[in-house]
């Protein structure tokens, strides 16, 4: 593991990543000067593992990851000098799972569903074509984005707003967590993005125990909030232009707000940062 003094945690769609082209291609200045400067970059998401190891070889990065929403923390082997309590083996990586399996949360939507009457559509009953028709992604994108291990995206079929908090209730009832993203809502628990946010930022401190680390994280939906709250310094992206979230807004009065939505407003709020 490189020497580091600043961590950086970044969701990833409408964020590092546009929210309907799905390019980075904005943000290269910054990427290159975070690489040079051998700084971490986290990339904390609602996909997949199979999503995010391919952008990973995209961007170059050999950092450790987080998936679905905190369900899963990705570390790659050797990265830390000590092996990392309660992770599993997983192919080249130590895997720490927060969040519980995929085919349990599918089990439970099946059970909201039925007990609340409420209209949703999740991953676990759309094909490949049905994903890729709702999320704008090719074919093989969405074969990806459905190899789920924790967690669940799902929409509300035109159920009205007491619909929606009926099935709300009952999930959080049952221990469920429900956020909405840029797209779905997810459904899923015993994770989050900033129970994961926060057990890597111990790892990263017990392995630099005389480095004074400044965490920072990027994000622009409510089910950011979480890993925003968990950081030394959250930085808001706007929907749209000067168009931000009013959960995150409210929540986190003293974060930095990005000039622009998206690679590009991550790409300014991230040299600013590195030039502070």
């Amino acid at each position: 593991m490189h020497p580091a003094h600043r961590i950086i945690f970044t969701d990833l769609d409408g964020t590092l990543l546009d929210h309907h082209t799905y390019s980075f291609a904005p943000a290269e200045e910054a990427l290159a000067a975070l690489r040079r400067q051998k700084t971490p970059l986290v990339l904390c998401t609602s996909k997949t593992r199979a999503e995010v190891e391919l952008l990973r070889r995209k961007l170059g990065n050999t950092h450790p990851f987080i998936t679905e929403n905190g369900g899963g923390i990705f570390i790659p082997d050797g990265y830390f000098p000590r092996r990392v309590a309660g992770a599993a083996k997983l192919r080249h990586y130590s895997c720490l799972a927060l969040g519980r399996p995929y085919e349990e949360i599918c089990a439970e939507f099946d059970a909201l569903v039925q007990e609340t009457g409420v209209s949703a559509e999740a991953f676990h009953q759309m094909s490949p074509r049905a994903i890729a028709e709702n999320t704008g992604l090719s074919r093989q994108e969405a074969r990806r984005a459905a190899q789920r291990e924790f967690d669940l995206p799902f929409f509300f079929a035109g159920s009205r707003h007491r619909e929606q908090q009926r099935f709300r209730s009952a999930a959080q009832r049952r221990g469920l967590s429900l956020a909405q993203g840029g797209r779905f809502w997810h459904l899923f628990a015993g994770g989050d993005k900033g129970k994961a946010a926060r057990r890597l930022i111990q790892l990263f401190r017990a392995a630099l125990p005389h480095s004074r680390l400044r965490t920072v994280a990027l994000g622009d939906s409510p089910n950011d909030l979480p890993m925003l709250a968990a950081v030394d310094h959250p930085v808001l992206l706007p929907r749209r232009p000067h168009d931000f979230d009013d959960t995150l807004l409210d929540n986190l009065p003293r974060a930095t707000q990005a000039p622009a939505p998206g690679p590009a407003g991550w790409n300014a709020a991230v040299l600013a940062l590195l030039a502070d």
